[in-house]
């Protein structure tokens, strides 16, 4: 699940390498927190949040078929 949010953030935000995801497991669920760099961080969140529900989206979709719990933090 953390290659899947590296490599969507990756992909939308000018300075890849600045990119960086965390898994820190939890009792219920494993939180994914990604921090970017601040200028990108608009590009990570998308208009009215759009692009941040879809890589939640994507998240919850993935961890269905591996019966686990992901929640996405996205930090400055």
């Amino acid at each position: 699940m953390k290659d899947l949010v590296e490599a969507v953030a990756k992909a939308l935000v000018d300075h890849p390498e600045q990119v960086q995801v965390q898994a820190v497991p939890g009792e219920q669920a494993t939180v994914i927190e990604l921090r970017v760099h601040p200028g990108d961080l608009g590009k990570i969140i998308g208009r009215q949040g759009r692009t941040a529900k879809a890589i939640r989206t994507l998240l919850s979709a993935s961890s269905l078929k591996l019966n686990k719990r992901y929640t996405l933090d996205i930090l400055e």
